[in-house]
Order: structure tokens, then C-alpha cells, then sequence
């Protein structure tokens, strides 16, 4: 059998592009926090309504940038996006540099900038499939997630240096070249033309994508078990810091250390992700992540019995190396069945799945608070058993290849 082609030009600008846009957000997201306790003198309630006004914009606009995704270029707004994510960050700079920066301007010049990195999550994925032949999705899906992966085991520790460095206003100025730089690159990619769309009511566009969703046999489980892992894995982060310092006797730089192998681990899956597509069949792939997230959970649990902070480290390893896999092989399953005129829609769709995020945070917080962080772990080992179920009598799990794409 013929090797497939290489990866086209055009790819490349969209995964430089990507790296660079997901290194604006890592930076940013790191730096807002401690420029609001640092400069502006905030406390925690005061941070909390601030990551609230950066995280919204996943559950709000996702659905419009859907829409805008189906409707025109993808390059365009994708391009377009990170302007507007780079005027909000030189505004944050300017204010900051003139005195003027508040908490309320703070937050709403974020979320203006959440805004694009909303817009280039959904557009990205749908952008893709036009730019590859089909033999290369999973590849290409794979380099994708690891400048995500690198950005975000990266980001955090990169923004707070440079905030320590050459201060907060500065590190916006950072964040704010690099999604100028993924503008540029998007620039230069040669996005195939598509067919008109014809006008319709836009809620009735939003109807067809979350029909196609919830009705196709596939991609119904995988969103289902998408939303319950979210669940769990914010339930777990929303105790495990107190339970790490209280229960296993962490100081803060031992925390920081184990959150740390969560990254790493997605590092390691995503760089391993193409040849272990290559060896297993295709479903199999899309259930080692839920059932490597069960596992994951079944360890911390067991720190409950034997309080080791290296258990507490291999869990968030195998929480990071298997669900990438799934991330990776999940949205080559979205772009291999859907057709071309719904992908945005169909992306958009996915990203509302991290609206369990909260619903996560806020289990930790009521069974945390009633019950102690032991039962709450046993929960989440519970909950991500359950996301397992799902997926594992799903039929998903029984695709031997790549499903043939669909046409538009």
C-alpha cells in the first residue's frame, strides 16, 4: 500500500498558527489572575467572578461561532478571531500602562478575548478536513493536540514567569504578538472554496447541527461521554489541592509537581498517538481514554487507603496521556462523518460539553464541603466509571478504521 501524502503547506500555517494562538491563551489565562491580586489587590471571591467572566464564553458564544464557522471562510474568522483576541490583550496593556485597569475592565476585556479563542477552537477543527486528504486526519489531528498539549503544560508556568520577568502589562504585550503571529499564518493558508450556503433562520441551523449530534448513532455517545468526563475531572480538581496538602502532606511546589504530570502526560499520548492509530483498531483507540480515565480515578481513590503522592502523580499522568488519545481520535471520527457544510455546527456542539465544568466544581464544592474530599474521590471514580459504560456499549468502540468522509 501506497504512503500517504505528506501534509500539505497549508496545514503547517494552520498548526503554527494553532501553536501560537494556543500560547496567547495559556499566557494570557495565567497572567489575568495574578495581575488581579498582584496589582489590583483582589481576593479569592473577587478571582473566582474573574475566571467565571474567562470561561463563559465557551458556553455562551460557541454555538455562534458555530454558525459564523458554517457560513463563511474559516480562515477569515479564524484570522479575524485572533485580532480581536490581540486588541483585547494591547487594551489590557494600555490600560494598565495609563493606571485606568480595573477588576470590571479587567474581566471585560478577557472575556472580549475568550471571545476569539472560542471562535479558533471551533473554526480550527472544521478547518482541517479541507486542507487534508482523509489518510492524514488522524495525523494531523494529532499534531494539532500537541501544540495544544505543549501550550497548556507550558502556558501557565511561561505566563507566570513572564509576569515575574518583565511584569503583567508586558505579558499581555506577549500574548497579544503571538495571536498576531497565528493571524499572519493564517493569512498565507489557500482555504478551498465552498458551496453557498443558503439563508435560513439561524435557530433553525442550530436545530440541524444538534439533530445531526443527537440522532447519529456515533457521535451521540461520544459527546455523552465527553460531558460525564468533564463532570468527574473538574469534581477532582475542585478537592484535590486541600486534599493534597491536608491528606498526603504536599507543600504547595509538591501540588504544583503532581498537577504538573497531567501535561506531561498529554505531551507523551499525543507524541504517541499516530503509531498506536496505526497498530489498534480505530474504536478501540476512541475507548482507551474513558477507560484510562476510570483507571486514573481507581488510583487516586486508592490514595484514600495509602496516602502516596506518587499515586496522586500517576493518575494525573493517565489522566493526561489517555484522554488525549481519545480527543485526537474522536474529532477524526467528527470529521470523517460529518459533512462539510455542518462542521462548525457539529464543533460547536462539542465545545458545549465543557459546560460541565462547573457542574463539576460545583459537586465538589456541596459533597466536598458535606462529606469530606474521601467521598468525593469515591464519586469520581464512580462518575468516570459510568463515562466508560457509556462509550463501551457504544458502537463506536466497534469501528475497525477511519469511517469514509461524508460529502458536503
Amino acid at each position: 500500500m501506497p504512503a500517504p501524502p505528506a501534509l500539505p503547506a497549508s496545514f503547517h500555517r494552520l498548526a503554527w498558527s494553532n501553536l501560537s494562538a494556543q500560547s496567547a491563551e495559556q499566557i494570557a489565562l495565567a497572567a489575568a489572575p495574578i495581575v488581579a491580586v498582584l496589582a489590583l489587590g483582589v481576593g479569592e471571591g473577587e478571582t473566582g467572578l474573574l475566571q467565571t467572566a474567562l470561561t463563559a464564553p465557551f458556553v455562551l458564544f460557541a454555538i455562534p461561532a458555530g454558525l459564523l464557522a458554517d457560513r463563511m471562510p474559516r480562515r477569515l474568522l479564524m484570522a479575524a478571531a485572533e485580532a480581536l483576541r490581540a486588541l483585547a490583550l494591547l487594551a489590557i496593556l494600555m490600560a494598565f500602562a495609563s493606571g485606568v485597569l480595573t477588576l470590571p475592565l479587567l474581566a471585560a476585556l478577557g472575556f472580549a478575548a475568550v471571545c476569539g479563542t472560542v471562535v479558533f477552537s471551533v473554526a480550527a477543527p472544521a478547518l482541517v478536513p479541507s486542507l487534508v486528504v482523509p489518510a492524514r486526519l488522524a495525523t494531523a489531528n494529532a499534531r494539532i493536540e500537541l501544540a495544544r498539549t505543549v501550550a497548556f503544560a507550558g502556558g501557565p508556568a511561561l505566563g507566570g514567569m513572564l509576569v515575574g520577568w518583565i511584569g503583567g502589562a508586558p505579558a499581555f504585550g506577549v500574548a497579544a504578538a503571538l495571536s498576531l503571529i497565528a493571524a499572519l499564518c493564517l493569512a498565507g493558508i489557500a482555504e478551498p472554496s465552498r458551496a453557498p450556503v443558503p439563508r435560513r433562520h439561524p435557530l433553525a441551523d442550530i436545530r440541524e447541527g444538534a439533530a445531526f449530534v443527537l440522532h447519529h448513532a456515533l457521535l451521540r455517545p461520544v459527546f455523552v461521554t465527553q460531558f460525564i468526563f468533564n463532570t468527574a475531572h473538574f469534581l477532582l480538581l475542585a478537592v484535590f489541592v486541600p486534599y493534597a496538602v491536608h491528606r498526603l502532606g504536599l507543600s504547595a511546589g509538591g501540588v504544583g509537581t503532581v498537577l504538573s504530570m497531567f501535561g506531561i502526560g498529554m505531551v507523551c499520548g499525543a507524541l504517541l498517538a499516530t503509531r498506536i492509530l496505526r497498530r489498534l483498531p480505530f474504536g478501540t483507540v476512541i475507548g482507551l481514554g474513558p477507560v484510562t480515565g476510570f483507571a486514573a480515578a481507581l488510583v487516586m481513590a486508592l490514595t484514600t487507603f495509602v496516602p502516596s503522592p506518587l499515586l496522586a502523580a500517576l493518575s494525573f499522568f493517565m489522566l493526561g496521556a489517555g484522554p488525549i488519545l481519545w480527543v485526537i481520535s474522536t474529532t477524526t471520527l467528527r470529521q470523517s462523518v460529518t459533512p462539510a457544510g455542518l462542521l462548525g455546527r457539529v464543533s460547536a456542539i462539542n465545545i458545549l460539553s465543557y459546560g460541565a465544568r462547573p457542574l463539576g466544581s460545583l459537586l465538589g464544592a456541596v459533597v466536598g464541603g458535606r462529606y469530606g474530599a474521601d467521598v468525593c474521590l469515591y464519586l469520581v471514580a464512580a462518575i468516570f466509571g459510568l463515562q466508560a459504560l457509556v462509550i463501551l456499549t457504544s458502537p463506536a468502540v466497534a469501528i475497525a478504521r477511519q469511517p469514509e468522509p461524508q460529502p458536503a
